[in-house]
């Protein structure tokens, strides 16, 4: 009598390429729905230290203000006068009261030129601008 046999069979294995496939298009996806809009932070300003700093949490259309250090002003990569910036936050904090507002001073500018655009940006209706620094290490 003969019998038989099964062939061997091979182990089991998982495909990795469709894995490795889908992470490539997760990758992909999220680099182009994320947004690159860093122009005010590129800057070069160069910022004091603070022992105690928190880190920014950036809001949707947050206004982010930086004083260079000969007290000029700068919102979105151009300059502005202190009276344009009045203007801005105002029709800003009306559309949205809640509004965000970044100060961002660079170390060897005068602090009045710091404190004249807080007391703008409080006079214009902004609860809490807050004061961008840098953690010292």
């Amino acid at each position: 009598m003969l019998v038989k046999t099964k062939p061997l069979e091979s182990p089991a294995s998982i495909e990795l390429t469709p894995m490795i496939d889908m992470v490539f298009l997760l990758l992909i996806f999220f680099l182009v729905a994320t947004s690159f809009h860093q122009e005010e932070r590129e800057i070069q300003i160069a910022l004091p230290t603070a022992q105690s700093a928190a880190p920014i949490s950036v809001a949707l259309r947050e206004i982010v203000i930086n004083v260079d250090e000969r007290g000029g002003l700068i919102v979105g990569g151009r300059q502005i006068e202190l009276e344009d910036l009045q203007t801005l936050v105002s029709e800003a904090t009306t559309v949205n009261p809640e509004q965000k507002v970044t100060v961002r001073g660079d170390r060897r500018t005068a602090y009045d030129n710091v404190v004249r655009v807080l007391d703008v940006c409080k006079g214009a209706g902004v609860q809490e601008p807050y004061l961008d620094t840098v953690l010292a290490e």
